[in-house]
């Protein structure tokens, strides 16, 4: 049985070879990421007592987004995307290393994991567009929608997983353990490219690397409905961003300490494993820009709600609340992408999506400690939430192709069969 577009289950993607083993790699690199990102925050809490300097932490991670975002799809488009995985999934294991070592030899500073974090969020700029533009060469058209779903599911299991893994290697072996295995997660996926039996087409440009980032864009202005959902992306995550502000939550609103802190993480994690399983059994919604309109205004909500509570497990409910949301959210936005991007500018289109996904909750990361360090973290959480909602309701009114986009209205493509 295959997966359709349109009323597929998503976990019959599976059974296609190549898609299998990518997926599989990077549910271990994602969980990699996690436990490194605890680490990080962790570690820069710790030196600073700032919630500010955990926002610099997240302007460190979207700078390199917002200036190298689309050249790292221009990458992905012009070169062999196989290739250009591999090297970068490489760079990344080096920095990784490098925060080991500089971590063991008891010479990390605030400005050193800055710059780290800087170099790092370079090559991933270039590593994300290209995975997402070699799914495509994996699987048939129409997987697509069931191959997104399931890398939504990977992801949101690395996120559940990660910080559990994280707070017992930190607490147990230190930090410096927490990046080495963070760097042997990036060679797992290095080397299943390497194995991969599929050899996707080089589409080769004729046009300098500039216009060929400024027809990605051109296609992104032409395109309203995805144009839509990546706005409201951007937004919602941009005022929702609240990550980076647990520690405080975990001393000092909710007296839960550090052993505290990994269920926060761990609680929207949770949600989003639920609702990215939902997603994968599901049929795909043939409206799914309507779909990422409601689950945004429900993410705010919950996210409102964990801004006033002072009760744990209703904090940790309405966490996990919001990650499934958020999962049901990403699932759908990257359905609307894959689905209406050209194979020629698929990595300048995921790019531009990376760009918005990635830069929203990075930037949103700085602002959050901006008005946590003068307002307090429960209301920067609290009000964020209600803004997030302004947005999907302002964003649905000025754009309605966020909700007239339909996958009924597209052509069926012809089916491969599995590996």
């Amino acid at each position: 049985m295959t997966t359709d577009a349109r009323s597929g289950r998503s976990y019959a993607t599976l059974r296609h070879r190549d898609f299998r083993l990518l997926w599989t790699a990077e549910l271990v690199s994602s969980t990699g990421t996690q436990i490194q990102r605890v680490g990080v925050a962790w570690q820069i809490f710790e030196m600073s007592r700032d919630p500010l300097a955990l926002g610099v932490l997240g302007l460190c991670r979207f700078a390199p987004i917002l200036v190298f975002g689309i050249a790292g799809g221009v990458f992905a488009d012009r070169y062999d995307r196989r290739r250009t995985l591999l090297i970068s999934q490489i760079a990344l294991l080096a920095c990784s290393a490098v925060f080991a070592a500089m971590t063991a030899a008891g010479v990390a500073s605030l400005a050193a994991i800055y710059a780290l974090t800087i170099v790092a969020s370079i090559f991933a700029a270039v590593a994300g567009p290209t995975r997402q533009a070699l799914i495509p060469a994996l699987v048939p058209r129409d997987d697509l929608a069931g191959a997104m779903s399931m890398n939504v599911l990977a992801s949101q299991v690395a996120t559940v997983s990660g910080p559990a893994i994280g707070g017992i290697l930190i607490g147990a072996l230190g930090l410096g353990t927490a990046y080495l295995v963070d760097a042997i997660s990036f060679g797992v996926v290095a080397v299943t490219v390497i194995v991969l039996r599929t050899r996707p087409a080089v589409v080769r440009q004729t046009i300098s690397g500039f216009a060929a980032a400024l027809e990605g864009l051109r296609f992104l202005r032409d395109s309203p409905g995805l144009l839509a959902v990546m706005i409201l992306d951007f937004v919602a995550t941009f005022f929702g961003a609240s990550t980076v502000l647990m520690p405080v939550f975990a001393t000092d609103v909710l007296g839960i300490g550090p052993a505290g802190l990994g269920l926060l993480l761990a609680a929207p994690a949770a949600g989003a494993v639920a609702g990215g399983a939902v997603m994968a059994v599901a049929r795909t919604p043939n409206r799914p820009g309507l779909g990422v309109v409601g689950a945004v205004i429900v993410y705010g909500a919950c996210l409102f709600g964990f801004g006033i509570s002072r009760d744990l497990r209703l904090s940790l409910g309405l966490l996990a609340a919001s990650g499934a949301a958020d999962s049901v959210s990403m699932a759908m936005r990257h359905t609307v992408r894959n689905l209406l991007s050209p194979d020629e500018l698929r990595g300048r289109i995921a790019a531009a999506h990376s760009t918005f996904a990635m830069g929203g909750p990075q930037l949103g990361e700085f602002e959050s400690g901006l008005v946590a360090a003068r307002f307090g973290a429960p209301a920067s959480v609290a009000s964020g939430g209600l803004l997030a909602i302004l947005a999907a309701l302002v964003i649905a009114w000025r754009m309605p192709a966020i909700s007239g986009f339909r996958l009924s209205a597209l052509p069926s493509a012809r089916r491969a069969p599995a590996d």
